[in-house]
């Protein structure tokens, strides 16, 4: 079996245990055996004739991402419906063509979606991604009164985006309600760093000591995903 298409299936693999939460011992498997063991997970965990077709794609659109973008093009061409731009527009998101993943949120939020959520939190990101700050004001803004944005990654974009733009005070405030325990690891981690250049060493020790306090109680997926935050957390610790 060809190179890359080992590798493919391993991560496939990974990814279908982990956001399935399988036993551990199935990472074990698949990448210690790395042919054999994603067969039989494949074979006990994944496959059954309604979601083969399904696997099958998901696995080529790993090995060739741009072909996704393509075929959710197709189907936009054939049916021009909001749920088909918005998965256009998340293929495109994803595969790092932030641009034209803009430019298809905006024509999905003309007319009676205009004020949608989801994908306003989606132009948050995009917007982000390309440095455009006030655009990310904007857009954070719009949907700042929802109860579901507090304490999301929208806010926090939005706190970062205010300090780019020298509003450090509100920018502060946005990203201490970020600060929820047992969650937002990465961006806690962030908001100490903001306190610390900002003179509150207190403060951020506090936040600081609290993730790491958080991480002896992890299970065992959040320690492997969360493990490089927990050693810059204690790197940063260790330094004040």
């Amino acid at each position: 079996m060809p190179y890359f298409l080992i590798i493919a299936l391993q991560a496939f693999c990974v990814y279908h245990a982990f956001k399935n939460r399988n036993d551990y011992y199935w990472f074990f498997v698949i990448i210690f055996l790395p042919v054999i063991g994603s067969i039989i997970y494949l074979l006990t965990q994944v496959f059954n004739k309604r979601d083969l077709n399904v696997v099958q794609d998901e696995i080529v659109h790993m090995i060739n991402p741009s072909k996704k973008v393509k075929d959710l093009q197709k189907q936009l061409d054939f049916a021009d419906t909001f749920q088909n731009r918005i998965n256009l527009a998340d293929a495109l998101l994803e595969s790092g063509d932030y641009t034209q993943a803009i430019t298809e949120y905006e024509i999905a939020l003309q007319g009676n979606y205009e004020k949608d959520t989801g994908v306003v939190k989606r132009l948050i990101e995009g917007y982000s991604k390309i440095n455009d700050y006030d655009k990310v004001v904007f857009c954070a803004e719009k949907i700042s009164d929802k109860s579901d944005f507090n304490g999301s990654r929208s806010q926090f974009l939005y706190a970062l985006a205010l300090e780019e733009l020298g509003q450090s005070e509100k920018a502060e405030e946005h990203l201490r309600k970020i600060d929820q325990r047992y969650s937002n690891y990465g961006e806690r981690y962030q908001l100490a760093q903001f306190l610390v250049d900002k003179g509150k060493v207190e403060d951020a020790k506090e936040i600081l000591s609290e993730i790491i306090t958080e991480s002896q109680h992890m299970s065992k997926p959040n320690r492997s995903k969360y493990r490089s935050v927990v050693n810059d957390v204690k790197k940063l610790a260790s330094q004040l």
